[in-house]
């Protein structure tokens, strides 16, 4: 769950999410979005997909990112039991 939230806390992380959101990309497609190093979005993919945000496909030689609900659902539903919680008097 600290890798979860430690991906959201980036804003370029989050911007890369958001293109995901849309369909998958290769990674030289989300890199030629930013003005940063391709190095630099590898690093920001690497933490995604350590967060288990998105995930990654090797085909020859493009590597094609898509965004992985999994993770983001069980915190939705972790989230939930405290959005419902009464406190008792």
């Amino acid at each position: 769950m600290n890798l979860f939230f430690k991906a959201l806390g980036d804003p370029t992380r989050r911007s890369i999410l958001e293109m995901l959101k849309k369909g998958d990309l290769t990674a030289g497609e989300i890199a030629d979005a930013f003005n940063i190093s391709k190095p630099s979005i590898s690093h920001h993919l690497d933490i995604l997909k350590q967060a288990g945000l998105v995930s990654a496909i090797k085909e020859g030689q493009f590597i094609h990112y898509s965004l992985s609900t999994t993770e983001i659902d069980e915190i939705i539903q972790w989230l939930y039991k405290f959005a419902n919680h009464t406190n008792p008097k």
